[in-house]
This record gives structure tokens, sequence and C-alpha cells, in this order.
């Protein structure tokens, strides 16, 4: 668990924001899962068309991703959103929420794009971690 990560202040007009950090600084081994997408472990997608279902199974994604390298979400330090449409937004914020507690300011990118891999996506989540020595 990555007990020593620090947020700090950027001194930006933003740092009042109160669901991310501008700014996490931690020491250990560094861990990047690529994008995640809402894919089965048999490869199907899971949630076609329903963000939730969706955000929920990229979440799940993540967690195994992060426990192959010997992470948990406990070490997560950034994330970063592509979405095809910011109002699935709120069914990313509530997936998360079941891995990561809301006072849990991470660094965080949320970018709109117009499309991903395939049309049935509507969501891929990144993340960077630093897991203590």
């Amino acid at each position: 668990m990555l007990n020593d990560a620090i947020r700090l202040a950027a001194r930006l007009a933003e740092d009042a924001v109160p669901t991310y950090s501008h700014v996490v600084k931690g020491t250990g081994h560094f861990v990047a899962v690529s994008g995640q997408l809402a894919l089965d472990e048999a490869g199907g997608i899971v949630g076609e068309g329903d963000p939730a279902a969706q955000a929920r199974q990229v979440f799940e994604n993540l967690r195994r991703c992060l426990g192959a390298a010997g992470a948990t979400f406990d070490d997560v330090i950034k994330l970063t959103y592509f979405v095809t449409d910011m109002a699935h937004m709120p069914a990313i914020r509530e997936a998360r929420a079941l891995h990561l507690p809301d006072d849990r300011l991470l660094a965080a990118s949320a970018v709109q794009v117009v499309s991903l891999v395939r049309p049935e996506f509507l969501m891929e989540v990144e993340a960077l971690a630093v897991v203590a020595e």
C-alpha cells in the first residue's frame, strides 16, 4: 500500500476543486495500467449501451491488472478517463466509489473522444500506481 502518497497544492485556482488532485507524489515501484475496456474474461463486451455496467467492468478489469502487478487501488495515484460522452462520468464515479473512497483524491484527467477502438465501447480508463518498496 502506498502510505506516503502526498497531495501537493499547485497554487492554481482549480486547487479548490474537491474531486481530484493536481499533483500527487509518491515513492516506490511505478505501475502503468493500459486503458481498460468493458470486456469480460472471455473477451466479450459487457453492458453494450449501458454506461453503468461498462464502468463496473472497466474498474473490475483495472483491479485485476493492478493485482497482476502486486498493486491495489490503494496504490493508484492517477486515473485517466476516455469517454465518448461526458454524460457517462456519473456512472464512472459510481463505479470508482466501489473501489476508492470519495475522499481519496487522485490526480485525474477526463477526455471526451469521438470514438474508441470499437463503437460499442463507451469508455476506457487507464491507471498509474506506485507500490511501496
